[in-house]
């Protein structure tokens, strides 16, 4: 598969983080917020908040895709989760079990041992920026294209809801676990490869990027 790279820096006011991907026939036509990025070449980053964990999705056009998962055990009266922002009433909020393996006994529930999340998909990360540099030319398979870079900054105080009682910004050895990762469509014989092979930060073996246990943990040092 293609290179990837990645890379995260941090201050006391922002999470950076940057992906380098090549890619001879840089592509994207999923233009407006929120479209399905996943069914396009993209980059991703998950960050879990113990109960709750975060999903974005860009593609080489930057167009971003969010949504923020809470546990549904993770989801009562009078938690932290109990708040009009997450109301379950909302357009946009639908339950979620997982991509992988959602026939028979786990129609419903998915495999993970935790089951069912709460998906709202009209979430946007306070503060969050992004921008895509392309090393070719976008939609013009004409030429043979370098590849794209995508840098994202998001506020850590955007985080403080995931911080699972961490400190805001993190303090020297603190571990956070992310997902950093690619999906990348590839055409065999003139047939489009299903699911779109992935590569990862860490590598967890099924097609289902929905597993924060399996994700990796980043530690921050001064």
């Amino acid at each position: 598969m293609f290179n990837t790279q990645s890379a995260i820096l941090w201050n006391d006011i922002h999470l950076y983080i940057a992906f380098l991907a090549e890619e001879p026939f840089v592509e994207a036509k999923l233009t407006e917020r929120d479209s399905l990025i996943f069914l396009e070449n993209d980059l991703e980053v998950f960050i879990d908040g113990g109960d709750c964990y975060y999903e974005l999705e860009v593609n080489a056009a930057n167009t971003i895709y969010e949504v923020f998962f809470i546990w549904k055990d993770a989801y009562v009266k009078g938690s932290k989760f109990d708040t009009p922002l997450f109301d379950v009433h909302q357009e946009g909020a639908y339950t979620f079990g997982g991509n992988y393996d959602r026939s028979g006994p786990t129609f419903w529930k998915g495999t993970h041992p935790r089951g069912i999340r709460w998906a709202f998909t009209n979430y946007d990360l306070p503060g969050l920026q992004t921008a895509v540099r392309v090393d070719g030319t976008l939609n013009n398979n004409g030429d043979i294209d370098k590849g794209w870079s995508l840098e994202i900054a998001i506020p850590w105080s955007s985080l403080s809801i995931l911080s699972n009682g961490r400190s805001i910004p993190p303090s020297h050895g603190d571990v956070w676990t992310m997902f950093l990762g690619r999906f990348q469509k590839l055409v065999a014989s003139g047939i489009e490869v299903e699911p779109h092979p992935a590569m990862a930060l860490t590598s967890h073996g099924v097609n289902d990027t929905h597993l924060p246990d399996k994700w990796s943990r980043i530690e921050f040092e001064e």
